[in-house]
């Protein structure tokens, strides 16, 4: 009895293992196939609307309006969101290069990219275009794999809020709604009405 409970224990662990996915960090063209091939529903931050997953190993700094600032060894990623362009649906036009030390358009059905390094004298801009929103890095070139990864994974997780995005485009959005108040004016008469009131 004991050792048909084993056996069924055993056949149940093999049987109902979980599936890991390996991903060739060596090249750049696996990394950023793999990755934009997948729709990512995690996210991890969330801005003004729009939300995306920081990986493990990268660290959110700042945020100003729709531009955001993240660091990962040594190196800084720039993340600009085009909010216009997502409500517009602005289509991107991107020629490959082949004087660039990388340059490739990315398309997953509705998405669609590009990816350009260019070589800085001993560092490597990264340029990466994806869901309507920029990645931009220098880096040295041991960390130029796992940039395009991290970017990857940033820019394939982006979920845009339609609602909120559409109010924030409205011309009345960024009007203040102040009352101008001047501390030093004089007093006029009925605010002593109330003193009056209680007198009575």
């Amino acid at each position: 009895m004991k050792r048909n409970i084993i056996l069924i224990c055993i056949a149940v662990i093999l049987l109902t293992g979980c599936t890991i996915v390996r991903i060739d960090t060596t090249s750049i063209d696996n990394i950023v196939n793999v990755i934009t091939s997948k729709e990512g529903s995690l996210y991890n931050h969330v801005g003004r609307g729009y939300k995306y997953y920081v990986p493990r190993g990268v660290t959110y700094i700042d945020s100003s309006g729709s531009n955001d600032k993240l660091y990962s060894n040594g190196v800084y990623y720039y993340l600009y969101l085009d909010e216009v362009s997502y409500y517009y649906k602005k289509a991107i036009d991107y020629k490959e290069d082949s004087s660039k030390f990388y340059s490739k358009k990315i398309e997953n059905g509705d998405k669609v990219g590009y990816l350009e390094i260019s070589k800085k004298n001993n560092l490597y801009l990264v340029e990466f275009v994806y869901n309507y929103a920029k990645i931009e890095a220098l880096v040295p070139e041991k960390e130029l794999n796992d940039t395009v990864l991290n970017s990857s994974y940033i820019l394939s997780t982006i979920k845009y809020n339609s609602n909120i995005i559409k109010l924030s485009l409205e011309e009345d959005f960024l009007k203040n709604k102040e009352e101008k108040y001047n501390v030093f004016t004089q007093k006029t008469k009925d605010e002593n009405s109330f003193l009056r009131y209680e007198e009575k």
